[in-house]
């Protein structure tokens, strides 16, 4: 019975010098995150009144699951671009709209991702929703999917327009039932977006911004976003509706990698 709990009491202390060890390298590895440079700021100080919809913290992305470096669901930009949105939003405001962001800045561990998950070709769980029409071969060649993102630079967002009151959008369930990003608003995923013609993030030519198939109410709702940003100095991706850059950027060669947390920004969040 002694020497039973003699080798008990070692294993005890082999599991807790272990656990030491797993939690001092935690520790560590998050000690050396990089931080983001004093101009970054989290949108939410600049406008809370901006709703934040952050798809890649969440597993409803054409991934499936969440992306690595989102630690919290907050937009953060490069101050320029958080008071440009600011102005676009008050604009939109007196209109009866509001702005509602799914991307901001983006680390290059969270592009990184996305290239991992396009080289798995067998990894096509997401396809039904995002990517229908495309084969997952062409992701790179199509222009899809890159191994560097302007979002890393801290001056781009993807964002949509919602009519006031915003009525809430459900969560997504993993597993449900896919709908093609370009099919009718109502069979498409729910979302509080006028309709657009696509959802976000959908990898078809109809999303891009004046593709002439798209004509009406999705027209003028990507005509009155495009109009009250570039008016801002946002400057339009025109293979997607929602990709928005502000022009001139703060860090227009560089591509950064901390985590997109409150911890990040060194003004102490």
């Amino acid at each position: 019975m002694t020497r039973l709990s003699s080798a008990v009491r070692g294993l005890i202390t082999a599991l807790a010098a272990l656990l030491a060890v797993t939690a001092a390298s935690a520790t560590a590895r998050a000690s050396t995150d990089p931080k983001a440079p004093k101009d970054f700021v989290a949108l939410r100080t600049v406008d809370p009144t901006i709703i934040q919809e952050m798809r890649y913290f969440t597993p409803h992305n054409f991934v499936g699951e969440r992306i690595d470096g989102y630690q919290q669901p907050i937009c953060l930009l490069t101050r320029p671009a958080a008071e440009a949105l600011h102005k676009a939003q008050a604009k939109l405001l007196r209109k009866g709209y509001t702005l509602k962001v799914y991307d901001c800045y983006r680390p290059q561990r969270a592009v990184n991702h996305f290239v991992r998950w396009a080289e798995d070709l067998d990894d096509q769980v997401m396809k039904g929703e995002f990517y229908p029409n495309v084969d997952k071969t062409r992701l790179f060649e199509d222009g899809y999917i890159a191994k560097k993102s302007g979002h890393s630079r801290g001056s781009t967002m993807d964002l949509t327009i919602v009519r006031l009151p915003a009525k809430p959008t459900r969560p997504y369930h993993p597993g449900e039932p896919l709908v093609p990003c370009y099919g009718p608003k109502g069979e498409r995923f729910p979302d509080n977006s006028v309709d657009m013609g696509t959802g976000f993030d959908c990898f078809d030519t109809l999303a891009h911004t004046l593709d002439p198939r798209i004509q009406g109410e999705q027209r003028a709702n990507r005509l009155l976003l495009k109009n009250t940003m570039e008016g801002l100095g946002f400057v339009n991706l025109a293979e997607e509706w929602w990709h928005y850059t502000y022009k001139p950027e703060p860090y227009p060669d560089t591509y950064f990698d901390f985590p997109v947390s409150w911890k990040s920004l060194t003004s102490g969040h």
